[in-house]
């Protein structure tokens, strides 16, 4: 810690030690259940939106490892869309996939391919997340993070996908730009959304 250096009498001769991630936190690390996660997945059709992005790259992995009945990529960047179907394809031969070049934005094509796929799962990780440029272009902010979320869920409800789960991030909590406010306009469809579902059961 900073406060023990000055406890140090020879500060010339301190030890280096590799910082731990944890420590920057500056809260408990949330643990990941996934035995619950192999239960939710496992065996499942699962389609994932944004899959070339960062965090829709990472979740794609994850989920191969949990061997899904079927995996199916979408996003709309064509080279991004190739290069995670291809690392899939090399480190995860056995699980059934597909990869779609799609837009969130196109209500239709977002709707057909989840008929398409029957999918049971689908996991929303598209989203404009560049803060300076969301703000320089506040348009395609609100078409991807809101209407596309939108369609998304639109898509889910109509064809029976037993969930939706919708990736936020950080910046929804008090917004101070354009981009942590379009994210907190999806977070408010999907919650909409799941009240309407929760009381017609």
């Amino acid at each position: 810690r900073i406060t023990e250096l000055s406890r140090e009498k020879n500060s010339a001769h301190l030890e280096i030690q590799p910082i731990a991630i944890d420590d920057l936190l500056q809260r408990a690390p949330a643990e990941l259940d996934r035995a619950a996660m192999l239960r939710l997945v496992a065996g499942r059709r699962v389609l994932v939106t944004g899959a070339g992005g960062s965090i829709g790259g990472e979740l794609v992995r994850q989920i191969a490892a949990m061997k899904p009945a079927q995996l199916s990529l979408i996003d709309n960047g064509e080279y991004a869309l190739y290069a995670i179907d291809r690392e899939l394809g090399e480190n995860y031969p056995e699980v059934k996939r597909q990869a779609i070049l799609a837009d969130v934005r196109d209500a239709d094509r977002i709707n057909a391919m989840i008929v398409a796929t029957k999918s049971e799962l689908v996991f929303h990780a598209v989203a404009l997340k560049h803060v300076h440029m969301v703000e320089a272009h506040p348009i395609e902010g609100v078409l991807t993070n809101v209407l596309g979320t939108r369609n998304v869920a639109e898509a889910c409800r109509r064809n029976g996908v037993s969930c939706m789960v919708l990736i936020s991030i950080d910046k929804v909590v008090d917004p101070t730009n354009v981009m942590g406010a379009t994210k907190r306009l999806a977070e408010c469809i999907a919650q909409a959304f799941d009240v309407e579902e929760r009381n017609r059961a």
